[in-house]
């Protein structure tokens, strides 16, 4: 299915891997509505960019911003319509379980999962108008629950389950819905996990704090390294999405990374407890 002429959406465009998808599909001749949440980055990206790539404000978290959005891609687009909505505006909350405070679990599935579903109710007409299709970027541990990273699980496997059931009610419509999960992938994302962590674990009584202050930094440091050595690229994740958006018949879901393809080989073959020894060194004390 070739690019030129069609038009995409990506959330979550300012850096990382939607600003990756949003430089290659514009590269390639998709007209891109990259998806930010501040003017100012729209500006960076355009000093990069194409003329193909239109910077979006849209905050998937807020209607209004979502529904002022659409209304900007539709009088762009017009009668032609949309041809791909890229999902990937997300957050990511890293933390002991105990540790996490009540609106900050909210935060990130507002942004991962009620933003995401927001944005797909709301262009949904655009892409039907398009015959385009749908894009959801979860993760790898949208198979696999890391401990400290319970949240940010909680999120992308709630992802995964309305990527499913999406693709299964849009199916008569022959609107194709794929997930790509990308495994671990060194972004500024990765900053930001690490402060937030470490913030949220100061914010507890001393004694909670010393269930976890030698085991939680450890996985930091060693997650941190994970995704440094991990070879996945965010233009790795590009050219998935971009595979994802032109092939004839889409898959249902694409893994980027040995990580990834190797969390949802574990997730189907080994039961719960063989997992939970894999796992068990992260929560256990070195000394």
């Amino acid at each position: 299915m070739p690019p030129a002429g069609r038009a995409v959406v990506i959330t979550g465009a300012s850096s990382g891997l939607g600003e990756a998808c949003a430089h290659h599909l514009s590269r390639v001749g998709f007209h891109v509505f990259a998806g930010i949440r501040r003017p100012e980055d729209g500006k960076r990206l355009r000093e990069v960019a194409t003329g193909r790539l239109t910077p979006l404000v849209i905050d998937v978290t807020d209607e209004e911003s979502v529904e002022a959005a659409v209304q900007e891609v539709t009088e762009s687009v017009g009668k032609a319509g949309l041809w791909g909505l890229v999902n990937n505006a997300g957050i990511a909350v890293t933390a002991p379980l105990e540790c996490v405070p009540s609106e900050l679990m909210r935060r990130q599935l507002d942004t991962n999962v009620t933003g995401q579903l927001l944005v797909v109710q709301n262009f949904l007409p655009l892409i039907r108008a398009g015959g385009g299709r749908i894009v959801n970027i979860t993760s790898g541990l949208g198979n696999i629950a890391i401990p400290y990273l319970g949240v940010y699980a909680s999120a992308q496997f709630a992802k995964e389950a309305l990527s499913d059931a999406l693709r299964r009610e849009l199916a008569p419509q022959r609107i194709p819905v794929t997930v790509v999960q990308p495994g671990a992938v060194l972004t500024p994302l990765w900053d930001k996990m690490s402060d937030a962590g470490n913030r949220v674990l100061l914010s507890v009584p001393e004694s909670v704090q010393a269930l976890y202050r030698d085991t939680f930094p450890r996985f930091m440091e060693a997650n941190e390294t994970s995704a440094r050595n991990s070879g996945t690229t965010p233009d790795d994740v590009a050219r998935i999405v971009f595979r994802a958006l032109v092939a004839q018949r889409p898959r249902t879901r694409h893994s980027v990374g040995r990580d990834a393809t190797g969390s949802r080989v574990l997730a189907r073959l080994l039961p719960d407890r063989a997992i939970d020894r894999i796992l068990g060194g992260i929560v256990t004390s070195a000394r």
